[in-house]
């Protein structure tokens, strides 16, 4: 059973808490967090990411990056990355997280780009991106119960 999922991306300030945002939306019932391969520890989300995401009803102004650790990677029954090498970065450093580890847009079998000091147009696009990939993993997670 799924109670508790990690999102994780680089800097822990732009794609991961847009998707924890809405996965947090889609499931109110479980818990969401997320965090950074290289966080960039304490910093709010990227201004532009908070804008798209008030934009579509979500609140993430109250986020604060958090750098991936053991402690993290044991806790999560889910652990949703952006792209395959991160994906592979976390089962080396972590062996123990080997199939529970996806990328978020594994159904349309691609990676989520860094939009990181991109143009808004890129966030957007970015976005798109993360909200359907997070529409396919509440799906799955539904179906599972």
């Amino acid at each position: 059973m799924i109670r508790q999922v990690l999102v994780v991306c680089i800097g822990n300030i732009c794609r991961s808490p847009m998707a924890e945002g809405l996965l947090r939306q889609a499931l109110p019932q479980m818990q969401f967090g997320s965090a950074g391969i290289s966080a960039m520890v304490g910093h709010g989300a990227d201004p532009v990411a908070v804008q798209i995401m008030a934009d579509a009803g979500i609140d993430i102004t109250g986020h604060r990056a958090r750098m991936m650790t053991d402690v993290l990677a044991r806790e999560a029954d889910l652990i949703l990355v952006m792209d395959e090498q991160q994906k592979q970065q976390l089962v080396a450093q972590y062996p123990h997280v080997r199939g529970k580890v996806f990328r978020l847009a594994e159904a349309e079998r691609q990676d989520i780009p860094d939009p990181y000091r991109q143009s808004p147009e890129i966030f957007r696009t970015v976005f798109s991106v993360i909200e359907n990939g997070v529409g396919e993993w509440v799906k799955r997670i539904n179906s599972i119960g």
